[in-house]
């Protein structure tokens, strides 16, 4: 019935001089997961590495939106490639990491919002990541100079005095509002094409309770960062190394708490009446120091990881936006710790312009960086723990 419902779809749309998105022609790089993936289906060894080969087995060919849903939900942890006969220097050429890197990719741009934006994942590198911050804390350093010195008397860490709380929110409230609007229009479209193009997809949209639960355990975990036997991922040769996983760990909770503290400092300031600087022993602050340590060790030792990396299961046209995205974490988390470590001094004006700055720069290139790849993971977990309760359109021997 799912399949006569998506066919019918399918045929209105043309019918309308539409071209569904499922009968788009697939790209170069999309082309060359297809064919993969057609020689993977047959062979079947690397089944039980990850979500995507078992999500792979329920279909007997590979339109664009299985492709782009796949392509998210392979973790590129390369067990595979190191596990396939058919690798590279074979004839067939199987490297499954690496293409799915490069469509992967392509999906970042393809779903991004607006769509004329797209172009900026191409652009968004470390030069541009470096240069935009340092040009906001620039400005910000000029704007304090302007109204008086930028070494002053110690004021009690009250950074308010220098940026009213008011035109703090007038900043980044603008911003915050169009990095999760962009993000939430572009995983909008993708799930929306993933749960609804081609056969296999059809009655993938629904969430249960027991999926949301069962993909959320998986994000939290990074389960799929193990390896498909929890000893962890290949990186730079075919040993497993667990290490990936826990700077990535380290990197998310150290972002989350970060982002806690800003949460809990503004219920102080709007429900409670309690306005910064806070102690060094208040909530606000302890959740911000053990972030900042874990957004200076987890972006660390994922760039240590990068520039190691088998660059035959990487997309090294990828390298520079990641590299980007990286050290604006660790100079957001670094400019932080130092202005709660001097913010009594007389430096308290220019190590807050400068961290100002910094995060200014993570916020706006959020939409149009690597952070959009934790996004559009999770929803492709989430189609997969919705579609594994699914029985499989396909009625072939021991499925």
């Amino acid at each position: 019935m799912q399949q006569l419902e998506a066919l019918t779809k399918e045929a209105a749309a043309l019918a309308r001089g539409e071209l569904a998105f499922s009968a788009l022609p697939l790209t170069a790089n999309e082309q060359e997961v297809a064919r993969q993936l057609q020689i993977c289906n047959a062979c079947r060894y690397c089944e039980g590495f990850c979500a995507v080969f078992p999500a792979m087995t329920r279909r007997l060919e590979f339109g664009k939106a299985d492709i782009h849903y796949l392509a998210n939900l392979c973790h590129n942890c390369g067990a595979c490639y190191h596990a396939c006969q058919y690798a590279p220097p074979h004839e067939f050429a199987v490297n499954v990491p690496q293409s799915m890197a490069q469509v992967r990719a392509q999906t970042y741009a393809d779903y991004a919002w607006p769509s004329a934006f797209g172009t900026l994942y191409k652009r968004n590198g470390l030069t541009v990541a470096l240069a935009l911050a340092g040009g906001l804390a620039l400005f910000l350093v000029l704007a304090v100079m302007m109204q008086g010195s930028l070494l002053h008397a110690p004021l009690a860490g009250n950074f308010y005095a220098i940026f009213p709380h008011n035109l703090l929110v007038s900043m980044f409230l603008p911003i915050f509002s169009f990095v999760v609007l962009a993000l939430a229009l572009g995983v909008r479209q993708f799930w929306k094409n993933v749960t609804t193009q081609g056969i296999a997809n059809a009655g993938t949209g629904q969430i249960s309770s027991s999926a949301a639960a069962e993909a959320s355990t998986d994000v939290l975990k990074l389960k799929y960062l193990g390896g498909g036997h929890g000893e962890g991922c290949n990186n730079e040769d075919d040993a497993w190394t667990l290490w990936r996983k826990r700077f990535h760990h380290a990197t998310f909770y150290g972002f989350m708490l970060c982002f806690a503290s800003t949460s809990v400092a503004t219920v102080y300031h709007y429900f409670f009446k309690l306005q910064a600087p806070y102690a060094l022993t208040s909530l606000p602050v302890l959740l911000g120091t053990v972030g900042g340590i874990g957004l200076l060790i987890g972006p660390a030792g994922l760039l240590w990881l990068n520039l190691r990396r088998d660059p035959n299961t990487a997309d090294l046209s990828q390298k520079p936006m990641d590299i980007g995205f990286i050290a604006l974490l660790f100079l957001t988390s670094l400019t932080g710790l130092a202005l709660m470590i001097w913010r009594d001094t007389s430096f308290l004006a220019l190590l807050l312009a400068v961290h100002l700055g910094v995060v200014m720069a993570l916020f706006v290139t959020l939409p149009y960086g690597k952070f959009a790849h934790g996004i559009f993971r999770s929803a492709a977990l989430l189609k997969w723990a919705i579609e594994k309760r699914l029985p499989t359109n396909l009625k072939l021997g021991g499925d």
